[in-house]
């Protein structure tokens, strides 16, 4: 068993915390993708689409999309759960991914690779579009922030792989030029919790 991964890219890093969480161990393969290495002939055999992360099982089984490797491990080792233990506590862990996911983490992709130097190797760039998104991932900052008032995790008290998406990706927004901004203090104080847990050093 191996995965495949950009140590730098913020999807390994979900699937790395989340595998620190449990206290697994796999083996890695750095993907160099500045040099071009995940759009090789011989990676896209193993995941069509040039992306990172890819679970490789020992039976040369293949597993690509970060939670849907998070989900592997979460089915073959379910202690501590992190995808939910009720009925409703999985669902809101599934819509507050969904929401980190496609209201922040897109904006703040977006932003980064329209607008960074380090990116125009990668993407015909668009700065106009990339700067649009910084607006909407600040106002999503502002949402989570109202939204965490009064609780420790993104699910009430409960820590699970939606915390560890949110962390990921607001990491990558500190990277790219999104810093938290001051007056966010719920999503400021979230942040603190998440980051002095070790697995974020994974």
């Amino acid at each position: 068993m191996k995965i495949y991964e950009t140590k730098a890219a913020p999807n390994p890093r979900r699937v790395r915390v989340f595998l620190a969480e449990k206290g697994i161990e796999v083996p890695y393969v750095e993907v160099n993708m500045m040099k071009g290495e995940h759009k090789t002939p011989d990676y896209r055999k193993l995941n069509p689409l040039g992306q990172v992360p890819t679970l490789e099982l020992d039976d040369g089984t293949i597993v690509t999309e970060t939670l849907s490797i998070c989900r592997y491990f979460e089915e073959t080792n379910p202690e501590p759960p992190l995808f939910g233990r009720t009925a409703l506590e999985k669902a809101h862990v599934d819509m507050w991914q969904r929401r980190v996911e496609f209201g922040l983490m897109l904006p703040v992709a977006f932003f980064f690779r329209h607008t960074n130097p380090m990116m125009a190797q990668l993407e015909e760039q668009n700065p106009e579009w990339g700067n649009q998104n910084k607006d909407r991932a600040i106002k999503y900052m502002k949402f989570m922030d109202r939204e965490l008032e009064g609780h420790d995790y993104l699910v009430g008290d409960y820590f699970s792989v939606a915390d560890i998406v949110g962390l990921t990706t607001v990491d990558f927004a500190k990277f790219a030029g999104l810093d938290i901004p001051a007056e966010f203090k719920n999503l400021t104080a979230w942040h603190q919790r998440l980051a002095a847990r070790p697995s974020a050093k994974a």
